[in-house]
């Protein structure tokens, strides 16, 4: 599945690659703001509650579940995030099978002032470039669909735009792998990516090859207040809500509520 998404994606790339060149985009990217340093942002405590950093996330649909919930206007749904005292936007550009678009990146941009993380199946210079042409502050990459020194390359691209990565993990060796790349925001992420069933113990189980001053971000799993408050007694920094917040009729009291989950 992590193939088939991560192939869709460069083709959907090399599609709007034949339209806007590589030189052009880059033109727009170097010209567009300067991105926030959400690093920072991420490894500071809150001021206001003990609770974990929320990243809350816009996202349409999942190969897993198929479509979640209608969201016919993203900055809405962001703003509403916003207004909840998320942390961070996580956007799901990915076309095929979570339904975004760099429209819905561009979108939140516009609406939010916190940090905004592009998520989507990246393994080509140009995505990066895209990401920050429409606005990305962060972008996400997973070690498990990237060679050890593709990652390395593609990490140095980002930062190089003035971007904040964060890598995804799913174990041991691949969190060795982000710490070669000198990954300053590592997520693991507990869904097994073969099986799609979720392992919430394994983020408390990997927490602590975790070096410090690294961001320790929990992704997946996330239901309900206690799953979040689990998560933050394991020593997470920040977590990475997508289903349980574009499913609820309030998303920015329940952004409030996960927020001050401890």
């Amino acid at each position: 599945m992590l193939d088939a998404l991560t192939a869709g994606a460069l083709e959907d790339a090399a599609r709007r690659r034949e339209q806007l060149p590589a030189d052009r985009l880059e033109a727009i990217a170097l010209q567009s703001r300067t991105p926030l340093d959400a690093a920072s942002l991420l490894s500071t405590p809150k001021a206001d509650s003990p609770g974990p950093h929320i990243i809350a996330e816009v996202k349409r649909a999942s190969p897993s579940k198929g479509p979640l919930a209608d969201i016919p206007e993203p900055a809405a749904l962001a703003s509403s995030y916003a207004a909840g005292g998320a942390s961070a936007i996580s956007v799901l550009t990915e076309e095929r099978r979570f339904l975004g678009s760099l429209d819905d990146l561009r979108a939140v941009r516009e609406a939010v002032q916190v940090p905004v993380l592009r998520k989507d199946f990246i393994a080509d210079e140009y995505q990066l470039l895209e990401a920050r042409a429409f606005g990305a502050d962060i972008v996400l990459l997973i070690v498990a669909s990237l060679e050890p020194a593709r990652l390395v390359q593609l990490h140095r691209f980002a930062n190089g735009l003035g971007l904040s990565v964060l890598v995804e993990v799913h174990d041991e060796r691949e969190i060795d792998a982000a710490l070669a790349a000198d990954a300053r925001i590592l997520g693991v992420n507990t869904r097994d990516l073969k099986t799609f069933t979720m392992h919430p113990e394994r983020f408390a189980e990997l927490r602590e090859r975790i070096p410090a001053g690294t961001v320790a971000v929990a992704e997946s799993g996330v239901r309900s207040a206690a799953d979040v408050a689990r998560y933050r007694q394991d020593g997470a920094d920040a977590v990475l809500v997508g289903e349980a917040l574009v499913t609820d009729g309030d998303p920015a009291s329940r952004v409030r509520e996960f927020g001050r989950a401890a």
